[in-house]
């Protein structure tokens, strides 16, 4: 008996060992309803939000969508069709956070405007995931600006805690909107041959920013944080968001959800760096600590023909 219970304890060490060294990664992905680059033809934005939910079903991805929830009225009138997109996601098993309800810059707007902002971006999601058994409780800030001084992050984080709400930081940032107007454009140009050009150079640009911001984390933390991905509702994820997740999974990452992420104690380190510039949180934990902006000169560039 006493050899068998050994046994067990070392198994289960053995299983928390092994646990805490996979790489993880939530995926998260915002501007819901969809960045649709002026398109709006309904079964092309709802073609986008099937081929991302396909892609978090193929590799079992527990992703969290960020919303706006302006785009789901029509001249301040709700709009049933566009709500749709917010059920498709919460229907299938799929969190939803907030991310204010016009996407507005803190760094631009009056506090009491900007938290006003805030509640109004929640009247929708809020009860449609109540339906399905979930709860609103993330939220993600547009052009993640966190505040320009020590006073106003404060000030919104005070906002947020005293409504429930829990900042869901990046840890890894890109320029996947950049690929994906440029991406739009040539669709509507009817460009396929750029399409596909675009296409794999994002493909092959996202894998550089994973590696860079694996480096990051193991010069700050000696270790692999769990990461949380930016990404965007488009059109060039719906076509290529697959490769990107395939990429991830050939870097041994495991895919895990916002509220799984946010257990790693690398997401409570202190924020002391503030300036106009909307940076992942492993950037601004970097500069907080006084590291020199010359740790970002290895950061992934957007290839030249990407305009």
């Amino acid at each position: 008996m006493k050899h068998f219970v050994f046994f067990v304890t070392i198994l289960v060490a053995c299983s928390f060992e092994l646990k805490s060294q996979s790489k993880q990664v939530c995926l998260s992905v915002d501007d819901l309803t969809v960045v649709s680059y002026g398109i709006n033809d309904t079964s092309f934005t709802y073609g986008i939000t099937r081929s991302l939910i396909k892609t978090f079903d193929k590799y079992q991805i527990p992703a969290i969508g960020f919303v706006n929830e302006s785009k789901v009225y029509i001249n301040d009138t709700l709009d049933a069709s566009k709500v749709k997109h917010l059920e498709m996601w919460a229907s299938n098993g799929y969190d939803l956070g907030n991310h204010t309800f016009a996407h507005s810059s803190y760094h631009k707007t009056p506090f009491d405007e900007y938290a006003a902002g805030i509640l109004k971006g929640e009247l929708v999601t809020r009860p449609l995931l109540e339906q399905y058994g979930k709860e609103l409780k993330y939220f993600r800030h547009p052009y993640l600006q966190v505040g320009l001084t020590q006073s106003a992050y404060d000030s919104l984080n005070q906002f947020l805690t005293k409504h429930d709400y829990i900042v869901a930081p990046v840890s890894i940032d890109n320029l996947d909107w950049r690929f994906a107007k440029a991406y739009s454009d040539a669709y509507k140009n009817g460009d396929a041959p750029l399409m596909k050009k675009i296409g794999e150079a994002y493909v092959d640009y996202m894998e550089q920013v994973l590696v860079y911001y694996e480096r990051q984390s193991l010069a700050l933390f000696g270790r692999v944080i769990a990461q949380t991905l930016l990404t965007h509702a488009s059109y060039l994820n719906a076509e290529y968001l697959d490769d990107v997740m395939q990429k991830y999974v050939e870097h041994g990452y495991q895919f895990i959800s916002q509220d799984e992420a946010m257990e790693d104690p690398a997401y409570q380190t202190a924020v002391t760096y503030f300036d106009n510039w909307g940076i992942s949180w492993i950037d601004r934990w970097n500069l907080s600590q006084g590291k020199s902006r010359d740790i970002f000169k290895d950061e992934p560039k957007v290839p030249a023909f990407i305009k």
